[in-house]
């Protein structure tokens, strides 16, 4: 009878202790970021922080300052209000980065083990970007969602007309943008 009762409380002991095993069957943690802005639309956060790539480029199509094809990408804005009259709906950006000397601020520092070569951004109208300096101003289509459309693309470098060598392998740039609304 006592050995009834040692195995029936080892029993239950057992089963409570796979009942709060089974009991967490998943957790986490969600963290939540973002930032209040002074604008008429809102920066879709897609946006934000996004990455364009480049592709595979042979180094024979950067030869003599090359470019390869350009990659596009968008800034896109949600939930524009430029109230009525319409006011702000005019946007310029502003990239920043490191630069490579010797174009005038035209192409961003490349970093990795690839040389030789540097990325340039062009808005839509082909124009391209100086680092520092606003673009053109873009009217925005109206109340509601919009995009901001640029391309981006890898140059080889040259100095004093003389073709820096192109050295193949990995590379990475980074270009942070400002918009300012008029």
């Amino acid at each position: 009878m006592k050995l009834n009762k040692i195995m029936i409380a080892t029993v239950m002991a057992m089963g409570v202790s796979s009942f709060s095993y089974a009991a967490d069957q998943g957790h986490g943690k969600v963290n939540f970021k973002g930032s209040i802005i002074d604008s008429p639309c809102n920066v879709h956060p897609d946006s934000i922080d996004q990455t364009v790539d480049l592709g595979q480029i042979s180094n024979r199509d950067l030869a003599k300052s090359g470019k390869s094809e350009l990659r596009q990408f968008t800034i896109k804005l949600e939930n524009c209000d430029f109230g009525t009259p319409a006011a702000k709906n005019k946007v310029t950006t502003t990239f920043n980065g490191a630069v490579v000397a010797g174009t005038n601020s035209k192409l961003l520092n490349i970093s990795g083990s690839a040389a030789g070569a540097g990325v340039g951004i062009q808005t839509y109208q082909g124009e391209d970007v100086v680092m520092g300096k606003p673009t053109s101003a873009v009217e925005l289509a109206g109340n509601g969602d919009n995009e901001l459309k640029f391309a981006g693309f890898l140059q080889g470098l040259s100095s004093n007309d003389v073709d820096v060598p192109v050295v193949p392998g990995d590379f990475t740039a980074v270009a942070n943008f400002q918009l300012a609304y008029q």
